[in-house]
């Protein structure tokens, strides 16, 4: 089964079309490099919780909302070796300073994921 990469992140309403842009360009990169899969998606339906939410899990601000993304691999290994050449990619030195990231890199999370069921 694959191996999943899960990043939430909260981004200003008003730097979403950079986001996209941010996300277009990345993501074909990790496709031509060997990813399976590059997905972001904007919340639509996310409450905050009683514990806690995606909202809460990044400390959202009324002027932004959530995005949930992941990329697919074949395996941990492809991933790590994917990953390896994708922040080596030249073409997204500058997108890599946190400078420049269209998002609060500092409230944004992520992990790896072995696949447990899939159907």
């Amino acid at each position: 089964m694959p191996y999943v990469d899960g990043f939430v992140t909260p981004v200003k309403k008003d730097k979403i079309e950079a986001y996209r842009a941010h996300a277009e360009l990345a993501g074909g990169i990790w496709r031509e490099h060997g990813a399976l899969e590059f997905h972001e998606c904007i919340a639509d339906d996310v409450q905050p919780g009683k514990v806690t939410s995606f909202p809460q899990a990044v400390q959202l601000q009324e002027d932004e909302v959530v995005f949930f993304s992941w990329i697919v691999y074949n395996s941990r290994a492809e991933r790590d070796a994917i990953n390896d050449k994708v922040m080596n990619d030249p073409r997204l030195a500058d997108m890599m300073d946190p400078a420049n990231f269209p998002f609060d890199g500092k409230r944004m999370f992520w992990g790896g994921f072995e696949s447990f069921v899939s159907l």
